[in-house]
């Protein structure tokens, strides 16, 4: 069903049919609706706007019933007629940190409604609504229109958004924003979603486009534009005003709960104007007080839900409905629900965004034999509820099954998010970089050189002893940046001696012993016979169906991939990784269901006593409902209680057993185990390892980790061992709200008091032992009355695990501790973090400090608390920035994390490696694992490996060379004229040199073009050497020499190579026969082939090509 097909089930409804009539009187009326609630109320605003054309302003007491209600009417078909207005704040004005997005969000709004065009529905919230705005007339007098094929200068435009305070960037990025490069203009406006790109030809404007901000590539062409200052922050001759004002009297107002609208209106001005808080901007006359709101009230049509309306009704218009019930996932009890409901004549609606959501309620209903008819609506709304006028039943699939229904506002975060990952791997002076041939040296920047009287640009790296090597543009792809361990700096190696030879052969020949032991074991377990489980139970459905949130595409591959390898003959062990928080566990407590439907007993193997307790708390929970008793074993139980334990285990009473290594103790005994799940494998001691190798033969064994594993290393390993990764985070998670802040007291106090408000528990994360009690203290000063505990990594053992399991009790509000609880603890009633000294922690370890919260369906907080922004190192703002970027889980994570990625490598692959990885850098050891797998699988596992080769012709895909060397004397490059900015010239070199086939390279021309105009000659020919080099690889070219007008191309020096008899060889023959006069072939220690006359690179790729 349609929305708009949904919305017209409602047009006919009694209270509607009354309201109209109210609201086409003169403004003025009050009215009072009674008994609505939750998305009827959207369904009533969006109804009412369609009927009535006039802008209607709905004001809620929260951000979030704001947000909700924002996403309810755009889901409902009225997404460019609803505008967004929240706070020009991050959080609100008293806390000062304006936020551009929001900004522009606000002017964009203002600036529509004051077009006139169309009538708007407005949803705000007081943090949105205090902050006054510029009037109509004020906000006209201060934009700029510009027309396609207007003529007006480039000065001109410069001119203009100098004096409007607008900041010329070399590209563009956020509002406020704008550049110039030759006749191209690009200016971001404070109203739009995009930025603007404008083609000038003279003084004549001849294309306006929008781009997007990743890629700076153009979207859309428009024939007008309007420029809009930040209007926002000017303050000269600005006239303010509210809202409602701006708006006109003629305007509705919704108001829920107008009477903690008006108080929170005061509270923040008054809050605000005391601190002379957040700008010197903010001053009384910048501020809607509640007072002011409730006199301008008073002259507009005002509908007020009747709790905590501002005034007495004029008329009261009732409305029939009651909520969705709850179920507490019982489906009888649902079921029974329905099926009265349809005895009665009700119409029922399931409003869920996934068919899948409808199908599984089919089954289930299917399965406890109830009939119970239901129409599937392919959206979501915020809540359920049940019209009695209309006899409809509305559901929603999200409170039936429990789960977090997550909001959507526009947002450009993806693309900021793109740009921060950018700046982190680009390359500064000074950054660490990994050469292939010749190791690791400091990137000291572009350079200009001469070759034969020709201008050429080179990068050049400093090693050791101050030595340097200027790197070819043409050799880009042949260096990486420097991923290691962060905080220590590695050792820069010398040129010309062969210690960095001598290292990758060290490390290869590591490699290779673990890769070989991996493949061993794997072709040990294709021989064993295992139990094969039978296929999914109705119970297994029932069971994934009641999940809180929804299952990600990775994440029903992964238990796809466990249930398949369980339902075979051969024994499985898989690893599933994936980030904090991203649904492993819940992969693991389906497949101990799915063993344990089978009548088999389930082990769960756990690093430390504290995770021993929560997988035995999360495993009860979810599996409350079934008939399967879990248990665990630790150190907290009595010997008594143990042996209960294990005597029941032996008579087959316990079906899943949760312990620390104390589970593959001899006395032990399952009666009949069928699972092995091992949490966190790397962190245990040799012996245990040695215990698990064993069982792992002919048990199936599914072991889970935190940290993320590189997909890179994922098809590295392809055939040692099974991985399944989960890289996409849960789409209904909250992002955890993070922000930066100074030290501020107020802002503690309120942190800490709104989580203990809801019954939650806070971390405080201060890293030095020293000083940690006196921390406490403040706290305690701070926030009387709160119950403060300090944990750290000295005390002893014991003494830790108790107050952590005193905490996870809630015998404690608030735990301060140090970076300890990055390590695993999951504590679901933790929602807010604040780290102390932030600046002093690497990018990773922040990650994994947030992703202990947020791990339920509460929002989460996480605030970073630093000294002022000014007094920090780039790197260190660069970090924060990113972290701050990156609030939802799992976003683009793993592109920046090459901590993470090293110690996921370390998980693999055995710690030892991580010293390795930081010794040669993570690019190169992955390439050396790459060859070392390939080559165990060519050579000591060809048996193993054979099927794939079957079938395959000899030659087919075969790569003799690796790469291709380029050498020339050409002017080839992008001009400082074309292309400005030298990070971005290294940027595009780098990217240019990375591209791995024509599609991406065609989209590369192209992008240029767009951002920089036509692309000059000695550009066209720069580009054409990456076709160049690949045309030499695909013909087994080690090595071109293009100078003097002569290419020389050098062919393999391994004279045994199987290449001199491959069909590719006997084409080059072919080649040379036919054009004898022009080319000659040479022996001199390495075979070569001259041709004469080749003046640029179009030639010579025009004559590679002839040769293939």
């Amino acid at each position: 069903m349609e929305a708009a097909t949904f919305l017209k089930l409602f047009e006919g409804h009694p209270g509607l049919a009354a309201l109209r009539q109210k609201t086409d009187a003169p403004p003025g009326e009050k009215i009072h609706l009674k008994g609505i609630f939750g998305s009827a109320l959207t369904i009533l605003a969006a109804l009412l706007f369609r009927k009535s054309g006039i802008n209607l302003c709905v004001i809620l007491p929260e951000r979030e019933d704001a947000a909700y209600f924002y996403d309810d009417l755009v889901t409902l078909g009225l997404g460019d007629r609803v505008l967004y207005f929240p706070s020009s704040y991050k959080r609100s004005v008293q806390f000062g940190q304006p936020d551009p997005e929001s900004g522009m969000l606000r002017t964009e709004a203002l600036t529509r409604i004051a077009a006139g065009k169309t009538s708007h529905i407005v949803v705000t919230y007081p943090e949105g609504l205090v902050e006054k705005v510029p009037s109509r007339k004020d906000l006209k007098n201060n934009t700029l229109t510009i027309s396609r094929g207007e003529k007006i200068s480039i000065e001109f435009i410069n001119d203009y958004l100098y004096a409007y305070g607008f900041e010329r960037v070399d590209f563009v990025s956020e509002p406020g924003h704008f550049s110039v490069r030759g006749s191209i203009v690009d200016i971001f406006s404070f109203a739009a979603e995009e930025p603007y790109r404008l083609d000038f030809f003279g003084n004549e404007v001849e294309s306006i486009r929008s781009f997007e901000i990743d890629t700076q590539i153009s979207k859309v062409t428009h024939n007008r534009i309007t420029l809009v200052p930040d209007v926002l922050r000017l303050e000269k001759g600005i006239s303010r005003v509210s809202l409602p004002e701006f708006l006109s009297v003629s305007a509705l107002l919704l108001t829920v709960n107008g009477q903690l609208v008006r108080e929170q209106l005061d509270a923040i001005s008054s809050h605000t104007l005391q601190k002379g808080a957040a700008d010197e901007n903010t001053e009384s006359a910048w501020l809607f007080t509640g007072g002011e709101f409730m006199r301008q009230c008073a002259s507009f049509t005002m509908l007020e839900t009747e709790s905590g309306a501002l005034f007495s009704g004029d008329a009261d218009i009732g409305f029939h409905l009651s909520k969705q019930p709850v179920f507490s996932k019982n489906f009888k009890l649902l079921g029974e629900n329905l099926q009265d409901f349809t005895d009665r004549g009700y119409r029922i609606l399931l409003l869920s965004s996934q068919e899948k959501q409808a199908e599984r309620l089919r089954d289930i209903f299917g399965e406890i034999r109830r009939k119970v008819s239901f129409e599937p609506v392919l959206f979501a709304l915020q809540e359920g509820f049940i019209d009695h006028d209309l006899q409809l039943c509305c559901y929603t699939d999200h409170q039936v099954f429990e789960r977090y229904h997550r909001y959507r506002l526009r947002t450009s975060k993806p693309q900021r998010e793109a740009i921060t990952l950018k700046e982190l791997n680009k390359l500064y002076p000074g950054d660490y970089v990994v050469h292939v041939d010749h190791g690791i040296g400091k990137f000291a920047g572009l350079v200009k050189t001469e070759v034969n009287g020709k201008i050429q640009e080179a990068i050049r790296l400093v090693y050791k002893d101050n030595d340097s090597l200027l790197v070819s543009i043409h050799s880009l792809h042949r260096i990486a940046k420097y991923k290691g361990g962060e905080g220590t700096p590695p050792t820069l190696n010398k040129l010309g001696s062969g210690a960095w030879q001598n290292l990758k052969n060290r490390t290869k020949s590591k490699v290779k012993d673990i890769a070989r032991e991996l493949i061993a074991l794997y072709a040990r377990r294709r021989e064993e016979k295992g139990f094969a489980f039978s296929p999914d139970s109705y119970l297994q459905t029932e069971l994934e169906a009641s999940f809180m949130y929804e299952d990600t595409p990775d994440q029903e591959k992964a238990t796809q991939a466990v249930k398949d390898d369980m339902e075979k003959l051969v024994p499985m062990d898989r690893l599933v990784c994936g980030d904090v928080g991203f649904g492993k566990t819940e992969v693991a407590i389906r497949a101990a269901f799915k063993a344990v439907t089978d009548n088999k007993q389930v082990a769960v193997l756990v690093p430390t006593t504290i995770l021993a307790l929560q997988h035995y708390k999360t495993f009860s929970d979810r599996l409350a409902d079934f008939p399967v008793r879990v248990d665990y074993i630790s150190r907290f139980r009595s010997s008594a209680e143990i042996r209960e334990i294990l005597k029941q285990l032996k008579e087959g009473g316990v079906d899943i057993l949760i312990g620390t290594h104390r589970l593959v103790s001899n006395d032990v005994q399952f009666k009949d185990l069928g699972l092995m799940i091992i949490d966190e494998e790397q962190k245990f001691g040799v012996s245990v390892k040695e215990k698990l190798k064993r069982m792992k033969v002919n048990l199936d064994t599914l072991s889970m980790t935190a940290t993320p594993i590189p997909r890179t290393l994922q098809f590295s390993l392809m055939g040692a061992r099974d991985l399944s990764i989960i890289q996409t985070p849960p789409p209904n998670r909250y992002p955890i709200i993070t922000e930066v802040h100074g030290f501020n007291e107020q802002l503690i106090k309120g942190a800490i008091l709104y989580e203990v408000g809801r019954n939650g528990q806070v971390f405080f994360v201060h890293n030095r032992v020293q000083n940690i009690r006196e921390v406490e203290e403040t706290i305690q000063r701070i926030v009387p009355g709160v119950r403060t505990v300090v944990a750290h990594g000295q005390m002893d053992g014991h003494t830790l695990e108790r107050v952590m399991v005193d905490f996870i009790a809630g015998r404690y509000d608030v735990l301060i501790s140090t970076a300890i609880i990055e390590s695993g603890v999951d504590i679901p009633n933790v929602n807010t973090m604040i780290i102390n000294q932030a600046q002093n922690f690497g990018l990773s370890d922040l990650h994994q400090l947030r992703g202990r919260v947020g791990r339920s369906n509460k929002k989460a907080f996480c605030y970073l608390i630093t000294p002022p922004l000014v007094s920090l190192t780039l790197e260190s703002r660069r970090r924060l920035k990113a972290i701050e970027e990156f609030s939802d889980l799992g976003s683009g994570f793993n592109l920046s994390m090459q901590d993470l990625d090293i110690r996921g490598a370390g998980n693999l692959l055995g710690a030892e490696q991580s010293g390795f990885i930081a010794d040669i850098g993570f690019e190169t050891y992955h390439r050396i694992l790459n060859e070392a797998v390939e080559e165990l699988k060519a050579e000591e596992f060809s048996e193993l490996f054979r099927e794939e080769e079957i079938g395959r012709e000899p030659f087919a895909d075969t790569r003799f060379v690796k790469d291709c060397q380029i050498d020339t004397d050409l002017e080839l490059l992008f001009p400082e004229s074309y292309i400005p900015g030298n990070s971005e010239r290294i940027l595009l070199y780098r990217e240019l040199d990375n591209l791995e086939n024509e599609k991406q390279l065609q989209r590369f021309e192209n992008s240029l073009i767009d951002r920089f105009g036509k692309i000059p000659p000695e550009s066209t020919g720069l580009i054409d050497i990456v076709r160049l080099r690949w045309m030499a690889v695909k013909l087994g070219i080690e090595k071109i020499v293009l100078k003097s007008g002569m290419m020389i191309c050098y062919f393999p020096s391994d004279q045994q190579s199987s290449y001199y008899e491959s069909p590719v060889f006997g084409k080059i023959l072919l080649f040379l026969q036919s054009n004898a006069r022009k080319c000659r072939i040479k022996e001199d220690g390495k075979l070569s082939l001259t041709l004469i006359d080749v003046r640029n690179t179009a030639e010579a790729l025009a004559l590679l090509q002839e040769m293939g």
